[in-house]
């Protein structure tokens, strides 16, 4: 367990320190790194398929990433997604690109999507599938 919890704030202190609206996209129980992106000062929100509880004064709102409702997402400059199905990535740039924002995902295993996108290198391995200013990366 500790091993995923090094993983969350290696994601959360990289994204606060790179980003200044996001949306975890996905987060079931697991509010880790959305508390410490949310501890740096940077609004963040998540969603996943199932009715989750807010906790900590996060907001978690259900709804599901074939079928998303935009509005969730409008401002943000980051979408992200820790351990998701590979299933989910093509929706995920899906929206990144209707949104203009970035997308970084942390994958599973050895688990990727297509070439892997970008590679983001911050203590672990994180995908750029999408990025605001040059659009989808070696998908």
């Amino acid at each position: 367990m500790g091993e995923y919890k090094r993983i969350e704030r290696l994601i959360g202190e990289y994204i606060g320190g790179h980003y200044r609206s996001v949306v975890e996209i996905g987060v079931g129980t697991n509010l880790v790194a959305a508390r410490i992106i949310r501890d740096a000062g940077i609004p963040v929100r998540c969603t996943d398929i199932r009715p989750v509880p807010s906790g900590d004064g996060i907001p978690v709102v259900q709804d599901d990433i074939f079928s998303p409702d935009g509005e969730l997402y409008r401002g943000a400059d980051l979408l992200y997604a820790i351990r998701p199905g590979v299933e989910m990535v093509p929706p995920l740039i899906a929206l990144a690109e209707r949104t203009g924002a970035d997308l970084l995902v942390y994958h599973l295993g050895n688990e990727i999507y297509g070439s892997g996108g970008e590679i983001v290198d911050c203590g672990v391995i994180l995908h750029r599938y999408h990025s605001r200013g040059t659009g989808i990366r070696q998908v």
